[in-house]
């Protein structure tokens, strides 16, 4: 093998790694991200798509929010839709100066991927085999070739090795597996709503969301074990009307469907997050189901964390905040659970009690006409200011 050596290698580039990679970069510290996907599967992957106040700021102080704060759509509330009537959340009235902006993460990739490269940043994509050979004194391998690191950081996603390298002994394992799975849908047609639109009806949960004045993105809660292929386009439209054209005088928007694709719905988090010389971060350590639109904003505030401890370590040689990495990560991903399971327990149609579905009506309703209420659900869907 080739020996090489690096300060921190940064397995998965993803929003994770690509903005770990820019921020450790800024501060002079040598990385290299490895990836085994192609930089255009990278950059054309849809996935999330909603912002919180803190990642925007986070991407614009680092110099990657440009053409985000040139594209995105801030938005200032989103809409419950339930019983025939819409209720606005109206996040400027609740939690004044917070918003969140629609942009979606392969244009966050493709954004963070620019900065490193401009930055010489050594991207290194199509990486086969790639394996962690220590977590005390670390080194990768991948493709014949050995790295030697400082740390590691394992950015690479729930199916990625970083944390399956982890002794199963060491680590505590919360998940949470929902009866149902979203059927995502992009379609080249302007959004029929100027708003995110959650709408909980008798037929089950949907979505209408967006990624620009002329491509919108749409969830249909189907049965888990639902294919892309069960659907017709025809009867996406159709299901999605007759979830949607609830209120009086709204008429979804019908055009060319672009992508479907099915996401299981789960909760999942390990612990601790760091293993010795290893971290894990974003969907590595954890997975939200993305009704309360935090997977990316989680991964962004785990990378704050990380850059702050790595740059402290070789700033001044001190592990304290290094050492205190987990928990501080933790506890923010722990209201995330929370406030994701919340949303979806909210919203979703979930067969079974009577008395269940009468009980998620009443809270509904609460959610609506209380102030205090409104006000939580804004505050944890624009995210929680950060503590540093």
């Amino acid at each position: 093998m080739r020996p090489s050596k690096t300060s921190v290698g940064i397995i998965g580039a993803g929003p994770a790694g690509l903005l770990l990679a820019h921020l450790l970069s800024a501060k002079g510290i040598d990385v290299v991200v490895l990836e085994r996907r192609s930089r255009a599967h990278c950059e054309s992957r849809v996935r999330a798509g909603v912002l919180e106040q803190g990642t925007a700021d986070t991407l614009a102080e680092a110099g990657v929010g440009e053409r985000m704060r040139a594209e995105g759509q801030v938005h200032h509330g989103i809409e419950l839709r339930f019983g025939g009537e819409g209720h606005r959340i109206a996040f400027e009235e609740l939690v004044p100066g917070r918003a969140i902006t629609v942009y979606g993460q392969q244009e966050v990739v493709k954004d963070l991927i620019a900065a490193n490269l401009a930055n010489g940043v050594d991207l290194r994509f199509e990486v086969e085999d790639v394996a962690i050979g220590s977590l005390a004194d670390p080194y990768l391998t991948f493709g014949g070739e050995r790295l030697d690191c400082d740390f590691i950081a394992g950015c690479d996603g729930f199916h990625g090795v970083s944390r399956e390298s982890v002794p199963a002994a060491d680590l505590a394992v919360y998940e949470k597996t929902y009866p149902f799975a979203w059927l995502g849908i992009l379609a080249d047609v302007a959004p029929s709503a100027p708003e995110l639109v959650y709408s909980a009806s008798e037929r089950g949960f949907s979505l209408h969301s967006m990624r620009s004045d002329s491509v919108s993105r749409f969830y249909l809660q189907v049965p888990p074990d639902t294919r892309p292929d069960d659907w017709t386009h025809e009867a996406i439209w159709a299901e999605l009307k007759a979830r949607h054209e609830t209120v009086p005088g709204f008429t979804l928007a019908t055009g060319p469907i672009t992508q479907v694709d099915v996401a299981a719905m789960r909760s999942f988090v390990a612990e601790p997050m760091r293993f010795g010389r290893l971290f894990l971060a974003g969907d590595a350590a954890h997975i939200v189901p993305p009704t309360g639109a935090k997977g990316l904003n989680l991964a962004v505030a785990d990378v704050r964390v990380l850059a702050r401890a790595l740059g402290e370590y070789y700033r001044t040689g001190s592990e304290a905040l290094l050492d205190a990495y987990s928990a501080a990560c933790l506890d923010r991903v722990w209201r995330a659970q929370h406030f994701s399971w919340w949303m979806t327990t909210l919203l979703h149609r979930f067969e079974g009690d009577p008395y269940d579905r009468r009980l998620q009506q009443s809270h509904l309703a609460y959610v609506a006409r209380s102030r205090a209420q409104a006000t939580a659900l804004a505050e944890n869907y624009t995210g929680l200011p950060y503590a540093d």
